[in-house]
């Protein structure tokens, strides 16, 4: 394959220093910001509409066929109705919820793979008719075995995997779509500041009204399309990242 292929052409060194000199710019703003939050606390953040917020999109699912309400006659209930009295579970948009995230996973995987083959091929013609009545040096150029080989492989191959993983904690959650099915959309996002560095918790996903529990909470296990994120910022995760100029060079070197 010819390296003429525009995925194969090596960037050009203005192209290096224009990003090198955009990635500068870049740190050195955010440095005067950091500079200029020097001895202050992480902010934290402004309760708002998930709905307003840039990129927010509405979760669309395959839905079945909505079925009209029916009533029996002489009859209070309505068919499909879940109780008599109201029912003070999360079932509309703007309603609060307990999601307990409940993760402990964990993963042990071992194998091994063994493979050996030994060939010898050994070919050749050890006497030719009338060899013996010919005197040296003549006997010298007859051929005796034509073809000798020997090959010998021999693979051993081993990996494992050992992973596990933990998360216990409570978050609410706010039920931000009804969906057609009478499935709920929703999310939540937790911070908590503890000196200088900030812990936050985002939970978002589809739930059944059915599984949420009569005390209005619901395991994370039965959230489908589950994103769960647990991370932070400040002072420790920022000593912990690799500054700016190393991650670009990570990027850009190709070695």
């Amino acid at each position: 394959m010819s390296h003429s292929h525009p995925l194969f052409r090596r960037p050009s060194p203005f192209a290096i220093i224009g990003v090198v000199t955009l990635s500068s710019l870049l740190g050195g703003c955010a440095a005067i910001d950091r500079i200029s939050k020097i001895g202050e606390q992480p902010a934290l953040s402004s309760i708002e509409n998930p709905t307003a917020a840039p990129g927010y999109k509405p979760v669309q699912m395959p839905m079945p066929q909505p079925q009209p309400a029916s009533y029996n006659p002489n009859s209070l209930w309505r068919n499909g109705s879940r109780a008599f009295f109201k029912d003070q579970r999360a079932r509309q948009i703007g309603d609060i919820l307990t999601v307990m995230v409940n993760i402990t996973d964990r993963a042990a995987i071992a194998n091994e793979t063994q493979r050996s083959r030994k060939n010898t091929e050994d070919s050749g013609i050890t006497d030719f008719i009338g060899s013996k009545t010919i005197k040296n040096p003549a006997t010298a150029i007859l051929p005796g075995r034509i073809l000798t080989a020997d090959s010998t492989m021999s693979n051993d191959g081993k990996g494992s995997v050992n992973r596990q993983e933990a998360l216990q904690t409570n978050v609410a959650a706010v039920v931000t779509q009804v969906l057609p099915n009478g499935n709920l959309v929703v999310e939540g996002k937790q911070e908590i500041r503890v000196n200088y560095e900030m812990r936050e918790l985002v939970v978002a996903g589809i739930v059944r009204p059915e599984d949420i529990q009569s005390d209005n909470t619901i395991d994370s296990s039965k959230i489908a399309e589950a994103r769960i994120a647990y991370g932070g910022r400040g002072q420790i995760t920022d000593v912990q990242q690799p500054r700016y100029g190393q991650q670009l060079f990570d990027v850009v070197l190709p070695f």
